[in-house]
This record gives structure tokens, sequence and C-alpha cells, in this order.
């Protein structure tokens, strides 16, 4: 089958919707000879830092000689992004190869997108022979498709209010449905607080799980990135954000309780980028900022690392945030803004966003947007954020490269 009819099919699968369980894909898997038995994991869930906290880990493992796995999700412009070993996407070739084995197993379970990418990172892990994966959980925990992987280490990050349809009201709710990567024995790492930390805390004792929360004893922005503290060693890393010393400091406890020597944990950070996370390519600031949590971070970030007007704002977000939230958390910091939207059904309508901006532009196509924000602060900073999907729509063109033909 020829790959553009492979990819088309693989993407029909979202309009399946999310169907949170893992019994489709615990049945894909057997299916496929159970190639996660093949590889030890580490799972991440939260609500915002875990994407920061896989790379940063698995290349952390990757440094210190570990032939690691890596699983992220959304991907921004390549579905490629998602799938790693040792810091190397998959080959596309490779991605088809594996596409063809799962797909009459994937229609006969009648799995859903994310389950497929998830069984195909397994397939691919364990043909490599991955010795330690780092996975990603794309929503929640205890239902995710990822948690039929048993961890030998398991991580929550920061803790917010995002996906409750599916996660429940209250931080205690959404905490309890984190914490399902947890296992009896099993260590688990936090850098959640507050609220948030004690519906972990309960869970976690329901369990049985050991849980340690793990903070930074300082972060400060620095040009270029960031300074934080661990136990009394302090690191730099290139990312931008105080918030990435949360997380870092997360991935740094757990490569140490996993056997990364010191050496291997400042390689990794050295070298440490997270394309669509306060990325920056002057005047342009990339940041999938997607819920309140996420733009209270974007907030922070630009007050400690531009703290000089004028600012301008392209923003378009998905239609189950919580737009209100977003906007209060926003308000202030731009001198102008222009809302948008990204390609795909999923996109809230611009206009609709208008009455929690006022006195914003409304420029429907996302590169013509990012063009109006640009001459709207001609020497000024322009931020482009409220989801990951926008990102992906407009950075080829931020990085001046061509989209593929």
């Amino acid at each position: 089958m020829a790959h553009e009819a492979l990819f088309s099919w693989l993407f029909s699968r979202r309009r399946m919707g999310v169907r949170p369980g893992i019994e489709r894909v615990r049945d894909l898997l057997e299916r496929l000879g159970h190639p996660e038995a093949a590889f030890r994991a580490v799972l991440v869930a939260g609500t915002n830092g875990k994407g920061s906290t896989t790379r940063a880990l698995s290349a952390m493992l990757a440094a210190a000689g570990v032939r690691s796995g890596r699983f992220l999700s959304p991907h921004l412009e390549r579905f490629e992004e998602r799938i790693a070993v040792d810091g190397r996407e998959i080959e596309p070739e490779a991605l088809f190869d594996l596409l063809r084995v799962i797909r009459p197993h994937a229609e006969a379970t009648g799995a859903t997108f994310f389950e497929i990418a998830t069984a195909l990172a397994f397939l691919y892990f364990a043909e490599q022979e991955v010795e330690l994966a780092v996975l990603e959980v794309g929503l929640g925990g205890r239902l995710d498709a990822t948690n039929v992987k048993d961890p030998i280490l398991s991580l929550v990050t920061a803790l917010g209010h995002d996906h409750t349809q599916f996660l429940g009201a209250t931080l205690t709710e959404i905490a309890g449905e984190k914490a399902g990567i947890f296992r009896p024995g099993v260590p688990a790492l936090t850098s959640a607080v507050g609220e948030g930390l004690v519906g972990l805390k309960q869970a976690a004792r329901k369990i049985g799980a050991p849980l340690l929360p793990v903070r930074p004893e300082f972060v400060v922005a620095r040009s270029g990135g960031i300074r934080f503290a661990v136990e009394g060693k302090v690191y730099d890393a290139p990312l931008l954000g105080r918030h990435q010393g949360e997380n870092l400091a997360l991935a740094v406890f757990a490569a140490r309780q996993l056997g990364v020597d010191e050496a291997a944990i400042r390689q990794a950070l050295s070298r440490l980028s997270h394309p669509g996370r306060l990325e920056w390519h002057p005047p342009y600031l990339l940041d999938g900022a997607h819920n309140v949590l996420g733009a209270k971070v974007l907030a922070r970030a630009i007050s400690d690392h531009f703290p000089d007007p004028p600012r301008a704002l392209v923003f378009a977000a998905s239609r189950d945030k919580d737009h209100a939230g977003m906007a209060g958390a926003l308000r202030g910091v731009f001198d102008a803004v222009v809302l948008t939207r990204y390609p795909g059904e999923r996109s809230a309508d611009p206009k609709t966003l208008l009455p929690h901006f006022p006195g914003a532009r409304v420029v429907e196509d996302p590169l013509l947007a990012l063009r109006e924000a640009r001459a709207r602060v001609p020497e000024g900073l322009v931020v482009v954020a409220g989801s990951l999907f926008l990102i992906g729509a407009v950075r080829r063109s931020v990085l001046g490269e061509k989209a593929p033909a």
C-alpha cells in the first residue's frame, strides 16, 4: 500500500475521537505478540510538562549509554517526531513497514489513532532492542493506552484543570486519574503541588506506591535558558521559562533513580531542546500553551525573558478549552492580539474568542495572522500560542523552511 494511503488510513482513525480504556490496545498488542514485554519503561503523566520531562530523561539515558526509546504526543509537523530511539526519530520506511503490520489487527480490534501510535512505538522499540523506554502518557493515566505497560518508575508533572470532561472537575479527581500509572511497590516521583499533590498522595497510599515529591531548590531565568539546583547541585539548561526547572529537576531525580551518572545528566541538559515550547526564533516565540496553567506559565516566562514591550499575540485554541481562563492569564501582557484558527475540525472559530480578547483582530489563515501580528509590532516580540496544532501550522514558515512537497 502506498505511503500516502497508509497515512490517510492512520489519520482517519482520529475521527473516532477519544475513547478512554486499555482493552483495545491490550487486544492489539496480544495480536502483535506482546512487543511491550521486550523492554522496561518509565511512564510520565501530568497536565503540563510531560513532553519536556520525557525528552530530558530519555536524553539522559541515551547519554549514559542506555539504549532508550522515547514516545511523545502530539507531534508538531511529522508523525515520526513521536517515536525515537537514542534521540533519533523513526525512519519513514520503518514507520510504514510497521503500519502495514498493524493495520489489519487495528481494524479487527477497533483501535483508535493514539492506540495505534502506542502499539507502533512498542513494536519499534522491541525491534530496535530498546532497554528502557520513556513514555509520555496521552490523556489522564488510568485509562490511557500507554498504561498497558507496567513501569519500573512513574512520574507525574504539574497538575491543572484540563480535559475535565474525562478526568474530573477537581484537582483531586484529576490526580486520581493521573495516579492510575502507579503500581504497588514501584517508586513514583512528582513535581505536583497543592491539592494535586494531596490527591496523588492519597492515591499512592491506596495503591501502595512509594511517592516522593520533587522540587528544585531554586530556579532562575538566565539569558538563553535557566539555572536550577537539585540536592545542592546546580545545573544549566538552554530552555526558557522557570517552570522548566521543575520539569528538569523531576528528570534529574528520575535519572538518578535509574543509575544515570552526573556527567551524562549534564551532557544531556546542555544539548536539550523542545520544539514548540517557548521556542525562540527572533522575533517569534512559539509556545504550545493550550490550557490555563500553560497560559500562566507563558505570561511569567515572557516577564522573565522578554520584559520589554511591544508584544503581539497570535492565538488559536481548541473548542474544548477554557478560553476565558486562558485569556485572563494573558491579559495585560500584549499590545496587540490576532485571533486565528489552526487546520482541523477541533479548532475554535476565532470569532467566538473575541469576547475574551477585546480589541483583537481576526485573521482566519494562521500564516496571514503571523504577518498581521508582525505588522502590528514591527520592532517587538510576536508570540504564537494557544495550541500545539497552531505551532505546527506556522513553525516551518517561522524557521524559513519550505513545506514538504
